[in-house]
């Protein structure tokens, strides 16, 4: 059984909220989607190609999805949806001259009976939080900065104030076809999957997420405190999460 919570909010600085998200809970072919995004592209162009971006996904997976796939048929079925989503931004941006380049970031989980697939492309996260202790980040960010940390150029905590933490090297949209990176992860009792866009993760650290996710009361108080955190660092970003518990 899961748990879902989400939320998104504005910010402090921003003039509109360009994040989006869905979740769609079980059904009759027993997944869970869940999918996050958060638009780039100027006034407007940002809010449209998330919201795009995550109607695409939900749609095409709804649509494909049987009960007696496995995981690798699985994973046939979120990359379509991923290029499904892709596609609807691209061309919607070519259609109109005043959203040209506009795009979008996208984390996303299939989850059925205690084992999940994620998907990922730019810089919004998944990460894993055991119900024993402990988190992990089990997306790899397309980012500038999160190349200059594999190379050993700075480290984590560097990277979170570098001048280029917000440059991408991936996205939905700007171009006619984009990869996403998948991963599989099996769930226990108690586990968490929380799924977020940079403007929760640029404020609040691993270590605070882990802490509020572990001590928190099992609803969207947890979330709601996780915002306020972010607020308390001055929000200057869309912040969003879904917050997924496995029972």
């Amino acid at each position: 059984m899961t748990n879902i919570w989400g939320m998104t909010d504005i910010g402090l600085v921003r003039r509109e909220n360009q994040d989006a998200y869905a979740v769609h809970d079980g059904g009759e072919a027993g997944f869970t989607i869940c999918v996050v995004c958060d638009g780039m592209g100027g006034p407007g162009g940002g809010k449209l190609a998330s919201q795009l971006a995550v109607d695409a996904f939900l749609t095409a997976c709804k649509a494909n999805l049987q009960p007696e796939m496995d995981w690798e048929r699985v994973r046939e079925v979120t990359a379509f949806a991923v290029a499904a989503a892709n596609t609807a931004v691209y061309e919607r941006s070519c259609a109109e001259d005043g959203l040209r380049g506009m795009g979008t970031t996208l984390v996303s989980a299939v989850l059925r009976e205690g084992e999940a697939l994620l998907d990922n492309v730019g810089d919004s996260r998944a990460y894993l939080i055991r119900a024993g202790g402990g988190i992990s980040r089990i997306t790899r960010d397309h980012s500038v900065v999160e190349r200059l940390v594999e190379q050993g150029n700075i480290t984590e905590e560097e990277a979170r104030r570098h001048p280029n933490r917000n440059i991408i090297t991936r996205a939905l949209g700007p171009d006619r076809s984009a990869l996403s990176d998948s991963y599989r992860v099996s769930l226990e009792s108690g586990d968490s999957l929380l799924l977020c866009t940079d403007g929760l993760t640029g404020m609040v650290t691993d270590h605070e997420l882990a802490r509020e996710i572990h001590g928190g009361a099992g609803d969207n108080q947890c979330l709601d405190r996780l915002l306020e955190m972010a607020k308390e660092q001055g929000a200057p970003d869309n912040v969003t999460a879904v917050l997924i518990r496995w029972q």
